[in-house]
């Protein structure tokens, strides 16, 4: 695992490359490898597509978070979806918008969903009954 400096260092690096910041290359014919690897793999992106670095912030889960991802990792198991349809649908299907204005296991749930009903394990109907069960039972607490 990089050092926090390393991250830091590889995410400035990084952010020189992006077109909203772009900084003037020197565009030699050699890429070494701290440069490549800015190239290949930046740390944050929206969809395949480049987006300005995010900070990096240490975080424990949520409760709902980890019930998120023990759900997404069940239906996996149960072969309902793989890890393909799960990407598809949590981050390129998602658009620009969305995919910054829902957080990370929020865009799972919302995968879940979608999959759920456009594969007809429950219908849409169920589920905004339920999502209205659950809502009713957090508002009494």
């Amino acid at each position: 695992m990089a050092a926090r400096s390393d991250l830091r260092q590889q995410q400035e690096l990084i952010a020189s490359l992006q077109p909203a910041l772009h900084a003037p290359q020197n565009w030699n014919y050699e890429v070494d490898g701290p440069l490549y690897k800015a190239y290949m793999h930046p740390p944050h992106d929206v969809g395949g597509q480049f987006d300005a670095p995010i900070l990096y912030e240490e975080k424990e889960e949520e409760q709902w978070e980890l019930n998120t991802y023990v759900t997404c990792e069940v239906f996996g198991w149960r072969g309902i979806w793989n890890s393909e349809e799960r990407r598809r649908r949590a981050d390129n299907d998602l658009g620009y918008a969305l995919y910054l204005g829902i957080p990370y296991y929020g865009r799972w749930i919302l995968a879940a969903a979608r999959m759920l009903v456009d594969k007809n394990h429950i219908s849409l109907t169920e589920l905004v009954e339920k999502i209205a069960e659950v809502k009713s039972r957090y508002a009494k607490k």
